[in-house]
Order: C-alpha cells, then sequence, then structure tokens
C-alpha cells in the first residue's frame, strides 16, 4: 500500500508540474505560453513562476512570483496547482488539500470564459483532491475521484482534442500509465508529445523520460538533448541528462558515459540551492553511487542523501555535506 501510495503522491506531483510547466521561447504572444494561435489569458506573475522554475529551476523565485500571482491573479487555476506541488514537496497535507480546491474552485469559475481550460484543471483539480482520499480512505475508494479526472480531460478533448497545454498534460499521463500498467502501450503518449504539445521543451522533456523508462537510452538521450538545447540554464535537464548517461554506461558496458554524467550531476548541483532539498539529495545519491561504481569503492551514498534531506527550510544547502 505505501508502494502505491507514494507512486500516486509522486504522480500528482509529477502532473502539478506538467500544467504549470511553462518556457519563455522568444517573441510569442504575452500571456500564453502554450498556444501561439489563439492564445488564452495567462497572468504575467503566473507567466514569470512558470518560467523560473521550469525554464531556469529556480523554485524559490518560482514560489515568490506565485505567491504575487496569488493575490494579483486569484482567478487563475494555474497558480493553485503550482502552490499545491510546492506543499506537496514540503509534506504539507492541509497545504495540498486547500490548493485543490481552489483550483477546482478557480476552474469553475473559467467555465463560461474558457471551457477548454475549465475542463483541464477541474480535472487537475481532481487529481489534487485524489491524495487525501487516497490516505484518508486508501486505493480503492480514490477511483471515484480518478473517474472525475479522466472524464474532464476527455471533456477538454472533445473541445480542442489537439490543444498544446492539453495535449502536454494529457501526454505526460498517459505516459505516466502506460509506463507503469502491464501491457500498456506508451508510444500514442510519446506520439501526442511530440506532434501537438507545447512548448517544445516541455514536450522534449516528457519524451526523455519516456525513453529513459523504456529503456531506449539512445532515444531518451537525443531529446534531453534538445530540450537542453532550449533551456541551458536548467539544472534539472542536467540531472535527467546524467541519469541517461548512467544506464547507457551500464547497458553498453562503458565507463565513458559514467565520467560524462558525473560532469552533468555536478552541472546539476551547483545550483542546489534553487532546488528543493529532494531533488538535490536525490542528485547527489546518484552521483555518489555512479562515482563508487567508477572508483569500485562504497561509500554511505544513503546517509549522504539524508543528511541533505534533513537540511532546514524546503531548498538545498549551498555546500553538500561530506561523504561518511
Amino acid at each position: 500500500m505505501n508502494k502505491i501510495r507514494d507512486k500516486v503522491g509522486l504522480h500528482i506531483t509529477a502532473i502539478a508540474s506538467v500544467v504549470a510547466l511553462g518556457l519563455w521561447i522568444g517573441p510569442t504572444i504575452a500571456g500564453d505560453f502554450f498556444r501561439s494561435r489563439n492564445p488564452h489569458q495567462i497572468g504575467e506573475h503566473t507567466e514569470a513562476a512558470f518560467t523560473a522554475i521550469f525554464a531556469e529551476g529556480n523554485y524559490p523565485e518560482g514560489q515568490r512570483q506565485l505567491e504575487l500571482a496569488k493575490e494579483q491573479e486569484p482567478n487563475e487555476p494555474l497558480v493553485y496547482t503550482l502552490l499545491a506541488a510546492f506543499a506537496y514537496l514540503n509534506e504539507d497535507r492541509e497545504g495540498v488539500k486547500d490548493y485543490a480546491k481552489k483550483t477546482l474552485e478557480t476552474a469553475d469559475k473559467l467555465s463560461d470564459e474558457d471551457p477548454l481550460r475549465a475542463k483541464i484543471y477541474t480535472s487537475i483539480g481532481h487529481l489534487l483532491a485524489s491524495t487525501e482520499t487516497l490516505k484518508k480512505q486508501g486505493s480503492l475508494a480514490v477511483i471515484s475521484k480518478l473517474e472525475l479526472v479522466f472524464d474532464n480531460i476527455d471533456e477538454a478533448e472533445k473541445i480542442s482534442p489537439q490543444d498544446p497545454e492539453l495535449s502536454l498534460i494529457k501526454g505526460y499521463m498517459d505516459l505516466f500509465l502506460a509506463l507503469n500498467l502491464p501491457f500498456s502501450d506508451p508510444g500514442a503518449a510519446i506520439e501526442r508529445l511530440d506532434n501537438y504539445a507545447k512548448p517544445r521543451y516541455l514536450a522534449e522533456r516528457g519524451i526523455a523520460l519516456g525513453y529513459r523508462d523504456l529503456k531506449q537510452h539512445s532515444k531518451a538521450l537525443e531529446y534531453v538533448n534538445r530540450a537542453i538545447k532550449s533551456t541551458p540554464s536548467n539544472p534539472e535537464l542536467y540531472y535527467l541528462k546524467a541519469q541517461i548517461q548512467v544506464r547507457l554506461g551500464k547497458q553498453k558496458k562503458n565507463s565513458k558515459f559514467l565520467l560524462e554524467a558525473n560532469s552533468n550531476f555536478d552541472i546539476a548541483l551547483q545550483k542546489s540551492t534553487q532546488l528543493p532539498k529532494t531533488i538535490v539529495g536525490d542528485i547527489a545519491y546518484e552521483k555518489c553511487e555512479n562515482q563508487a561504481k567508477l572508483d569500485n569503492t562504497q561509500p554511505n551514498c544513503r546517509n549522504l542523501k539524508a543528511s541533505i534531506k534533513q537540511q532546514p527550510g524546503l531548498w538545498g544547502p549551498a555546500k553538500l555535506p561530506a561523504i561518511n
């Protein structure tokens, strides 16, 4: 049960992030970073938060912009979706519950003005709310919530089946399910991300994640490199690239990939103070394990990870603890 709970929790955080994923890609129509045609209105601070978090990998700045957006753009459901993701990272169950409710409320207010985005965020609101149901009532009780998630996504698809924002969210959701359910084919989800989802950087990141988990590491490397080309300052992309290179090194029995992975782990860790400490702990742990394989040693990498996650505050430390 704990494994199921953890997977759903991580999935919800991922989907909350996907909904909010934003990328500044030059002179497009202001206020909608998903669509270059027929734009929908999205607020200035909401856009700035997305850019900070997902183009630059700067979570503290993203959180600051979200607080401004909450005050100045209170009718944007995407704001509460991302705030719920931050609450989840901070293990704030009440925060997730409250922001799930706000996501649903603000999505409902969009129904007349923007029915497509209203359906998208109603779906996400129910997904966020399902975490509380899962914790209190278990996996069987959450099924009715998940039916609401997919019913609203289906309604959004009837309105605009190739919409870039919908395609990004549905592509990530379908990819996660395909990778975690037996006899499922992730090909359709990857195709949706590749053909219709925008911004491209976010679609390419999702495709790289999919190919990584499918053990198609050369394709995964190709797509993460495309994402890095678009947003080279995001440390999480270098972390993803390092993960892929570690897998390539093991697959091909070639230490060259492991050495290259270490360089990319280091690039990611250079910006440790702008990432959540949970992510920094994971990066440091995986780098430690990779270095141990290269050196044929057995350092206590788990203790390193734990000591980072025990640091005060939400963000990673400026200086990593020593390995015991």
